[in-house]
């Protein structure tokens, strides 16, 4: 006796070609088709469908799918897991800097911030070389990570959050076009010298989705990004928290001590080093003044300072040039 093989429910998925770019991920869409073959001897017809077209809604998050067949359906994206809720707290949009009103003496010691779990993720904000990080440049404290780029390299959200600022060149001064997003976990970070915003202020965004193009607006020498981290508006190394040239997240929890404000302590030195920044003297150049006569006059030696201040024997001093003496 011979059996008939019944097909039921029979599945197909069609690959489509079309892919939505979002957030660093790509999102591929399938058309299912269900055929269900009667118990007879004729073969199963299988149709599939494609998608042509892709529609934005008023939901940056919602999708529309449009097909060939003349059919549509929704398709939602990931969203960042937070609300509106979790940024109430001295939410500035006058001024570029939150949190004028808190001192840094009333910071705790040290404080732990969770970057990352399974409910939130991370994203380097641009992988590249380090051009000029945290420490004094140019008679002025640098308060953020240079990081090299090609202009219109995309610039992604380093953690979910909620877009505090968008400047433009003529009302951020030195930034040039700038976004500041406030995270849940108390952190700020600031994207400068862009050459396109592609988010708007009081939009949520997830780690990872592109916010802007990288290039060389505002001060800036050449193409690249200046990166800070800041915490209740008060700046540290951002080097701690990204491993820039390797795009890599440094560790999931971050424990922010109250001496990493200080320009003197950055990302590479113990604790004690970092510690004992705070407690710098610093002399500004003056005319006549060289490594051997300011060892002299702080008791100190050329090695010493050519140690603290990273710097030769041989480095010519600068008028106004800061150095750490001891």
């Amino acid at each position: 006796m011979r059996y008939k093989t019944v097909k039921k429910n029979l599945l197909t998925i069609a690959a489509l070609a079309l892919t939505m770019s979002a957030y660093g991920q790509k999102f591929d869409i399938y058309s299912i088709d269900e055929t269900v073959d009667p118990e007879s001897e004729q073969q199963s017809t299988v149709t599939t469908k494609t998608a042509i077209d892709t529609v934005n809604t008023a939901d940056k998050y919602t999708k529309v799918v449009l097909y060939d067949d003349h059919t549509w359906q929704y398709i939602e994206l990931e969203r960042p897991n937070i609300s509106d809720e979790d940024f109430q707290d001295a939410w500035e949009q006058e001024h570029i800097h939150a949190y004028a009103d808190v001192t840094l003496a009333s910071l705790p010691n040290e404080v732990e911030l969770l970057l990352t779990d399974s409910l939130h993720g991370w994203a380097c904000p641009v992988v590249g070389q380090v051009n000029s990080g945290w420490k004094f440049r140019r008679h002025r404290e640098h308060k953020g990570t240079d990081v090299h780029l090609v202009t219109g390299d995309t610039i992604r959200a380093a953690f979910d959050g909620k877009v505090r600022v968008v400047r433009e060149v003529a009302d951020a001064g030195g930034y040039g076009n700038l976004i500041v997003i406030r995270h849940p976990n108390g952190l700020e970070t600031y994207y400068a010298h862009l050459s396109k915003h592609l988010v708007t202020e009081n939009e949520l965004v997830k780690a990872g989705e592109v916010i802007g193009l990288g290039g060389s607006t505002g001060r800036s020498t050449g193409p690249h990004l200046h990166f800070e981290c800041r915490y209740m508006g008060k700046p540290f190394d951002a080097e701690r928290i990204f491993d820039f040239p390797n795009g890599q997240l440094r560790d999931t929890l971050f424990v922010l001590k109250k001496h990493y404000f200080n320009i003197y302590s950055h990302y590479g030195q113990s604790d004690k080093e970092s510690s004992a920044s705070t407690s710098h003297i610093v002399h500004v150049i003056k005319h006549g003044d060289t490594l051997g006569a300011l060892a002299r006059k702080y008791h100190t030696t050329v090695a010493s300072l050519c140690r603290l201040n990273r710097i030769s024997a041989t480095k010519t001093l600068r008028l106004g040039q800061r150095i750490i003496v001891r």
